[in-house]
């Protein structure tokens, strides 16, 4: 009997044993579990901690881009504001509005504007920003740049901010524009957008008789009626040219006659009241294509077709053909009508001698040529 009790008494002890065994596993499992747990709360918090100071570090580095843009775009607008002013008109047809801006030449404060802003006016006005209006004259005009220069004798001097007109030589395309103006009356309105082309060339019918205006500058800067004669701007504040025209409908395709046109004219345009030192060839035509040439049977893809000679012109005189195909003026490489009107009118002037490089019937020719002037334009 003695034995029979002894062995339930170590089963016990073993039965205990065992329980503490796995009791105390399960709290070391417990305790472990939850510096597990804890761990990973803490991983996730730095994780989190982390994130935020990337974001702030992120938003923070965007403001300060987003700061500095908008301020150099602040104070630029603050230094120019004042130089642009709102123009009107009354024409027969009933009253225009445009833009301009306040220049100097030589000591005598004027407004340089479009040609088409004044172009049939019969009374036209200057108001200034800070609301004076005055009554203003015609200068000079030449349609075939779309330039004007407006007098306005009897606004005091102080009225005068005038805007400095740089070089437009050394542009490229991508480069930041500003343009100001008064598009829709709404004065004083500035917009942004980069040089989408150089060396373009459009053609007012109306003022110019079909002549193209050259060496226009593409900007994707929105322009908008009454915008007309403000002017398009470098990041500095300085004139690199003037707007003048849009594409009907379009998005983004706005035109300004660059400030090296500008400069060559504007003395003139005050003292004479025109300028008529625009190149003249004296023909007609086309740019070449691929499917062009496939016509004519040319080994040439580029430059511009001769399609018609005006009789006893320059071309005629030097004895340039129809189908002839331009491709080079002074060894300078034409590849179509707008890089031919804008070297003309960038690098000639009239009664100078240029070398045409004409293909005929594939053959390569140097021509002599002797400018003329473009005819007086339509009224």
């Amino acid at each position: 009997m003695g034995e029979h009790r002894g062995g339930h008494s170590s089963s016990l002890l073993v039965l205990i044993l065992m329980v503490g065994l796995i009791g105390g596993g399960l709290l070391s499992s417990f305790m472990f579990l939850r510096e597990i747990n804890k761990l990973e709360n803490d991983i996730s918090n730095l994780q989190n901690q982390v994130s935020r100071l990337w974001g702030s570090q992120n938003i923070t580095y965007q403001n300060i881009t987003i700061y500095q843009n908008t301020t150099i775009l602040s104070e630029t607008y603050e230094k120019v504001k004042d130089s642009v002013v709102l123009i009107r008109g009354v024409t027969n047809n009933g009253t225009v509005q445009g833009s301009g801006f306040a220049y100097s030449i030589m000591g005598s404060m004027v407004v340089v504007t479009n040609n088409h802003v004044v172009h049939g006016t019969s009374s036209l006005s200057v108001t200034f920003s800070d609301g004076d209006g005055y009554a203003a004259t015609v200068r000079g005009t030449d349609p075939y740049s779309d330039i004007a220069v407006v007098s306005v004798p009897s606004a005091p001097s102080t009225e005068f901010k005038p805007l400095e007109i740089v070089s437009s030589s050394t542009l490229k395309v991508g480069n930041t524009v500003i343009a100001i103006g008064n598009p829709y009356g709404l004065v004083g309105s500035m917009t942004t957008g980069v040089i989408s082309a150089v060396g373009r060339t459009i053609t007012e019918d109306q003022y110019t008789g079909g002549y193209a205006i050259a060496n226009i500058i593409q900007t994707s800067a929105p322009i908008n009626p009454g915008n007309s004669g403000g002017p398009l701007l470098n990041f500095d504040g300085k004139v690199i040219g003037i707007t003048t025209a849009i594409v009907a409908e379009s998005q983004g395709l706005g035109f300004a006659v660059p400030s090296n046109t500008i400069l060559r004219e504007v003395f003139a345009l005050f003292n004479n009241g025109t300028y008529d030192d625009h190149s003249y060839l004296g023909v007609k035509g086309a740019d070449m294509s691929y499917e062009t040439a496939q016509e004519l049977h040319s080994n040439v893809t580029y430059g511009w077709e001769i399609v018609e000679v005006v009789s006893k012109g320059p071309s005629d005189k030097a004895g340039v053909q129809p189908n002839d195909i331009i491709v080079g003026i002074n060894g300078t490489r034409i590849r179509n009508g707008d890089e031919m009107t804008s070297y003309l009118e960038e690098y000639t002037v009239p009664s100078e001698t240029v070398i045409l490089n004409l293909v005929r019937t594939n053959q390569t020719l140097e021509m002599p040529l002797i400018l003329g002037k473009r005819p007086p334009p339509p009224i």
